[in-house]
Formats: structure tokens, sequence, C-alpha cells
């Protein structure tokens, strides 16, 4: 092999290379931005719930969207599997008297502490779970059990 030859492999290798980077790059962006989450549809109300999920660490025991702990449900997909999705006054009283009825006592059962929130944290938290439950996912989880 030549010099000339090696410096046009490199020189081409590189090239190609390059473009193959900025190709990805470019479909990478558009694919992103298409199955994003929807931002006019983050409110108040959602952030305050995604404060209530940091600041109790639900994370430590459930997962949502799979990211997190895999010893309690994952939380992405609840408000589809309690059929609440279009109803959030039914999802807060959903949410609010599934976690006033825990722990349950029952031996053998995983448990799930009792958190003292207001009807205003139980209507947030709810909102981020409703948000959550909307966003383009790519068919996670797989199941709808979570």
């Amino acid at each position: 092999m030549t010099k000339s030859m090696a410096r046009n492999i490199f020189y081409g290798g590189s090239l190609f290379f390059i473009v193959i980077f900025v190709g990805l790059s470019i479909h990478s962006h558009n694919y992103i931005v298409t199955t994003s989450t929807d931002a006019a549809a983050l409110t108040p109300s959602v952030a305050a719930g995604k404060h209530i999920w940091e600041k109790n660490s639900c994370v430590n025991c459930h997962s949502i969207l799979g990211e997190g702990a895999y010893f309690a449900p994952e939380l992405g997909n609840v408000m589809k599997r309690w059929a609440v999705l279009d109803d959030p006054a039914a999802a807060t009283e959903m949410l609010k008297g599934w976690m006033q009825s825990m722990p349950t006592g029952i031996p053998g059962r995983r448990q799930m502490p009792k958190f003292d929130l207001t009807d205003e944290e139980y209507r947030n938290l709810a909102d981020f779970l409703l948000w959550t439950n909307k966003i383009r996912t790519q068919n996670w989880p797989p199941n709808d059990a979570g």
C-alpha cells in the first residue's frame, strides 16, 4: 500500500463516518421531537405532583416508565389500568382511596407506607401520573400490568 492510498483511505473513511454521524444526529433529533412529551400539558399541578413523587421517594419502590425499583408496581400506566384517563377527579379519588387503604397489615404482603397527603397533594400526584400515562413510550411497559 502506498502513502497516497493510505491517505485516500483515511480521508475517504473519515468523510464517510462524518456523513453517517450527521445523518444519524438529524434522524435522532427528528425522532426525539416526534416522540417526546407534550410540553403544553406540563401544568403547575403536574410539576407539583412530580415534586411529591420525589419528596416521598416513590421511586425507591415503584418504577415509572421503566426507571426505579421493581419492588412495587409500575406506575407509568396506572391510570390506564384503573380506566380513569379521561376523568381527573376519578383519578384523584382512586389514588387517594388506594393510598389510604395501605398498609393493609396482611402478613407476607408487600406493604406501602402510609403517607399523610392533603387533598391537593393527591390531586397533584394524580395529575402527574395522568401526565406520565400520556407520554408516548413505544409500548413500554410491555404489558398492561406493568
